[in-house]
């Protein structure tokens, strides 16, 4: 079992900065990839960004060169810092893990960016 812990999220002005964190209970040198999804209000979750074990990124197309993924690794920690945040980024992040095949989840961290 893996535990997942999201922080760092609130409330930000358009244009505006937040690094969310996801601290795991597991090295994260042993799981597949890490990956921050957002939920927004009526929409189903969708992938933001992710890191495999060698360090290789993914954005998804509405935020690249706005957000950075990034993992400490003695700290079993994954990061998604987010730049000149936009109102349509509001939303909950999600941290997600794959362990082995298995899934895990956080229980998300509430992003509003207001106009």
């Amino acid at each position: 079992q893996v535990q997942l812990v999201e922080s760092g999220g609130g409330l930000v002005q358009a244009g505006g900065s937040l690094r969310l964190s996801c601290a795991a209970s597991r090295s994260i040198l042993v799981s597949n990839h890490m990956a921050w999804y957002h939920q927004a209000p009526g929409k189903q979750r969708e992938l933001v960004a992710s890191i495999n074990s060698g360090g290789l990124a993914y954005y998804t197309d509405s935020v690249k060169g706005r957000f950075t993924i990034s993992r400490d690794n003695a700290k079993n920690t994954v990061y998604l810092q987010m730049n000149s945040l936009k109102p349509e980024d509001t939303a909950v992040y999600y941290c997600g893990a794959d362990y082995f095949g298995m899934d895990y989840w956080g229980k998300g961290t509430l992003v509003t960016v207001s106009s």
